[in-house]
């Protein structure tokens, strides 16, 4: 009963079964992990139990995990500042040109930045959002393109798309940059993309952020099929461009990871192969987003299954853009 890690996978389990308020409230136990990259903050200032009213007041937001985590909350941003007289999201320093285009009415302060760190009446870790607000928002708000891209970047890219041929152009991405053993069932080989990789007609664009050369090599050598990639373009670092990049692609195909989170930020129509029994699969982690169609693979199924349905997908896609284009 006492045991942190035992209260965080429960919570997974409570969430991908469906039991939302009791999943949030066993999340809260990821703190007391004693080996967690999850690190708590101590503020003068009170933590935000979800009951007193937050009208007239000033909360901060912090952010306690990865980039794609940040990203994924912050479809709830909007909303959380309605409800307060002034929010302000302390978040990693690559994010804030993009959150503070996106968000003009919430003060974004990088993490690497000194501030008033008393100027605000509450605060709350971004994970425990779900947790106030998550049922009152999923009524109220649809979390559609709440990302903005830099339009003169959006297009440049579009522009430039055009330079490597027809469309539709297509973003895959289909690795974390942590391949654990236990992150493994999360992830396909690139061999198992083939079913959409082989795909005539489709302009493939590189959406991976590291570690990459060698899979598009393979990919080019052994199914003769060529990913571009920008190299002048940092997957990594520049995240402001990559989101611009995402908002000029026509479809986008992905693992769980960052780039989905992104895509459906920006509302391009994307394609998540996701592994069904992973603790990871529920709707603290899923990107929230219309725009993302969901195709979950059981861990004793192929993960060919799944890219077929997605490459009749995007047929139908690519037939639809040539008869508009006809018309």
């Amino acid at each position: 009963p006492n045991d942190a890690d035992t209260h965080k996978n429960l919570s997974f389990s409570l969430l991908n079964s469906g039991r939302l308020k009791e999943g949030f409230e066993e999340y809260e136990w990821r703190f007391k992990i004693s080996n967690s990259l999850i690190k708590n903050r101590n503020f003068s200032k009170p933590l935000w139990d979800g009951k007193k009213s937050l009208k007239g007041k000033k909360i901060l937001l912090w952010s306690e995990q990865g980039i794609g985590d940040t990203i994924n909350w912050c479809s709830l941003l909007s909303y959380v500042n309605s409800q307060v007289d002034h929010c302000i999201l302390e978040c990693p320093e690559k994010l804030v040109p993009l959150l503070t285009r996106s968000f003009p009415e919430v003060e974004i302060k990088s993490e690497c930045m000194g501030f008033d760190k008393e100027s605000f009446d509450f605060h709350i870790p971004m994970g425990s959002l779900y947790k106030h607000f998550f049922l009152k928002f999923s009524k109220e708000y649809k979390p559609y393109n709440f990302l903005i891209p830099d339009p003169h970047r959006v297009k440049f890219w579009k522009e430039r798309l055009k330079s490597l041929g027809n469309g539709p152009y297509v973003g895959i991405s289909w690795k974390s940059s942590e391949m654990s053993p236990n992150r493994l069932p999360n992830y396909a080989s690139i061999s198992e993309w083939s079913p959409i990789l082989t795909l005539s007609d489709i302009t493939f664009i590189n959406l991976q952020y590291q570690d990459f050369m060698d899979d598009l090599n393979n990919i080019k050598n052994k199914l003769g099929v060529m990913v571009h990639n920008f190299n002048d373009l940092d997957h990594f670092n520049n995240l402001d461009d990559v989101v611009a990049l995402c908002a000029a692609l026509d479809v986008i195909v992905s693992i769980k990871n960052i780039v989905p989170t992104i895509s459906a930020g920006v509302g391009t129509l994307t394609k998540l192969a996701n592994w069904r029994q992973s603790p990871w699969n529920n709707v603290l982690l899923n990107p929230l987003s219309p725009s993302v169609n969901i195709f979950e693979r059981d861990t004793w199924e192929p993960w060919r299954n799944i890219f077929r349905l997605i490459a009749a997908e995007i047929l139908e896609i690519r037939d639809s853009s040539r008869l508009n284009a006809q018309n």
